[in-house]
């Protein structure tokens, strides 16, 4: 596998793997409303890139993305929403 090919698999793994974050993504005052907004930007910053094939600045863009992501949850602007199965099933 080329490095192209390589850094397409990274991208597509990612970009799949925050969009289920996202689904599940839960914001507290305006600064968490600023960090998802500063996501959901870098997210299609990563699929502009990649439709136009630069797939450096589509990978830097992806990860610039979760880098926001992590830190908006680790300050509690952003937290990811979970669903008790068993307490659905009750």
């Amino acid at each position: 596998m080329n490095t192209n090919e390589s850094l397409q698999q990274e991208i597509e793994k990612w970009t799949k793997k925050i969009g289920e974050q996202l689904d599940n993504i839960e914001t507290y005052g305006t600064k968490g409303r600023e960090f998802l907004t500063n996501i959901k930007a870098y997210v299609s910053d990563s699929a502009h890139f990649l439709q136009k094939g630069d797939l450096v600045h589509s990978f830097e863009a992806i990860i610039w993305a979760w880098a926001w992501l992590e830190i908006g949850e680790e300050l509690e602007f952003l937290s990811q929403e979970f669903v008790d199965i068993k307490k659905l099933r009750k």
